[in-house]
């Protein structure tokens, strides 16, 4: 009897033990909240992977990714607002300004140590998250817009070139632009357009114009925004060499490229997977966005990793944005090929400089226009986009419609004031 009551002793004894241990190994893991969206469901996959390398080489730290897939930056906010945001998030651009003005992001300049390489990322991404002196986010990705021509339409009118200036771009759209059934309706326009700020802001600055003045106010009807803007409007209204997704029953400016209903169009990087997997037969080829008003041009848009102020453990919350935007991890994250990793040293790794398809992505860097303002961008594109497209489809001119947008820009924002 004695032998087994001290056998059961022995046994709960370990047994106690064992799950102090456990304990303890469990308290000694942190555990970080990842927030972000995706593009498709490979994008998903993708980082799951790439977590999984981190976690293998970080074993004191558990990731717990979601992805939010509707109205991504209208979540965060409310979670924000109340407590609940996660540990680390992706923001974009156009959406750090209110973040980093409204001070729930963590300044990550204590935490960035010289191994990081600032220097290191493509020109200019870094600035989208940086404010007053402080660094609030690191890039993980970007793009540029490029033109993406179809070589068959080329070859057919034997162009043997993509067009080097915007009036070059026009005069090809016409000849482009073709009518093919002899129903006398047009089933090829030669250009694909997005009416939208966020695609056209690089034209309005080519020819001096800018969004706001000195004091925040839109400023959209200046002559140099209208001259930015007039191009557009005369392939669209005059010439009929252009077209918008609509018009052709196109959900986007890739899916009427791929379905061979234009044959040039100006869009992001992102186009180039979505083309080679759901048009695979099309032969396309890219080229950097022609020049207008004497100048290059381009949009650049990129998104970065931030850390929420109040995040349960911020050096475990560290560990993985410097991981995430590291030279190792952002090689594993853009090895997939759906966007152009942040870093020079891992786009020349990885081959982007001498794929013909992405060189004009990476040129146009050196010189695109962010897309960003101040927290007040969203309304201004909103005005702008509803009167833009009013003007195009002709329900009013340019100039009404651009006066238009201003007021009601400033109307808004002034009321918001109060």
């Amino acid at each position: 009897m004695k032998q087994i009551l001290s056998r059961c002793l022995i046994l709960v004894s370990l047994i106690v033990f064992l799950t102090g241990c456990s304990r303890s190994i469990a308290s000694d893991i942190s555990t970080v909240t990842l927030s972000g969206w995706q593009s498709n469901p490979a994008e998903k996959q993708l980082l799951e992977q790439v977590l999984k390398e981190f976690e293998a080489s970080h074993p004191g730290i558990k990731v717990k990714f979601e992805v939010i897939t509707d109205q991504y930056m209208d979540v965060i906010k409310t979670r924000l607002i109340g407590d609940a945001a996660p540990d680390v998030f992706y923001v974009d651009a156009l959406d750090a300004p209110l973040l980093m003005t409204h001070g729930v992001l963590e300044p990550l300049d204590d935490y960035i140590t010289e191994d990081l390489d600032l220097d290191d990322f493509a020109p200019h991404l870094s600035e989208a998250f940086q404010s007053d002196g402080k660094t609030y986010g690191l890039p993980k990705d970007f793009t540029t817009l490029a033109l993406f021509y179809n070589k068959k339409y080329f070859d057919q009118l034997s162009i043997t070139e993509p067009p080097q200036t915007w009036e070059e771009l026009e005069d090809y759209a016409n000849k482009l632009t073709r009518d093919r059934n002899h129903n006398g309706r047009v089933d090829l326009y030669g250009l694909g357009m997005t009416p939208e700020l966020s695609r056209h802001y690089f034209m309005i600055k080519a020819f001096g114009g800018d969004l706001v003045d000195q004091k925040g106010k839109a400023v959209f009807a200046t002559r140099q925004s209208l001259s930015g803007l007039t191009p557009l409007m005369d392939m669209y209204r005059q010439n009929h060499s252009a077209a918008i997704p609509s018009d052709v029953g196109a959900s986007s400016g890739s899916e009427m490229f791929g379905q061979g209903k234009a044959a040039m169009v100006i869009e992001g990087s992102f186009a180039i997977p979505y083309l080679q997997q759901t048009f695979p037969k099309i032969e396309f080829a890219t080229a950097e966005v022609p020049s207008i008003g004497n100048r290059k041009g381009s949009m650049v848009y990129t998104v970065a990793y931030v850390m929420n102020k109040q995040a349960k453990n911020k050096e475990a919350a560290w560990e993985l944005i410097s991981y995430l935007t590291g030279k190792e991890g952002m090689k594993a994250w853009a090895n997939g090929g759906l966007a152009i990793p942040a870093r020079k040293s891992v786009i020349s790794e990885l081959g982007y400089e001498n794929n013909p398809l992405y060189t004009p992505f990476i040129s146009g860097a050196e010189y695109a226009t962010i897309w960003q303002g101040d927290e007040q961008l969203p309304t201004f594109m909103t005005h702008f986009d509803n009167q833009f497209l009013s003007a195009l489809l002709g329900e009013q001119s340019l100039k009404s419609a651009m006066k238009k947008a201003q007021q009601t820009a400033n109307k808004e924002i002034q009321a918001s004031n109060y």
